[in-house]
């Protein structure tokens, strides 16, 4: 089975500079930990169904997949203390 193809949006990209490089670090390997296996006991976001959470430490990674092109949107990466708040998916 060929791995999925982890794509981010640009304001991802923007949580994972702020962060500290040993929370960035984790996190970069929990996101690319989701091409080989895109579900690794992710839970469903109560409230924004097709989307997808997975812990990394203290931080959160919501996701959503799509099968068909085999392509894992990650769509918010935050700590787990704001990453709910305001969620604009």
């Amino acid at each position: 089975m060929a791995p999925y193809t982890v794509a981010t949006r640009p304001r991802v990209r923007r949580a994972l500079r702020q962060m500290d490089a040993a929370a960035r670090k984790d996190v970069l390997a929990t996101m690319r930990a989701l091409a080989a296996d895109p579900r690794p006991g992710a839970r469903a976001l109560k409230g924004h169904r097709p989307y997808l959470r997975v812990r990394s430490g203290d931080y959160r990674v919501i996701y959503s997949v799509d099968d068909a092109t085999r392509v894992v949107r990650v769509v918010v990466v935050g700590h787990r203390r704001e990453v709910y708040r305001n969620l604009d998916l």
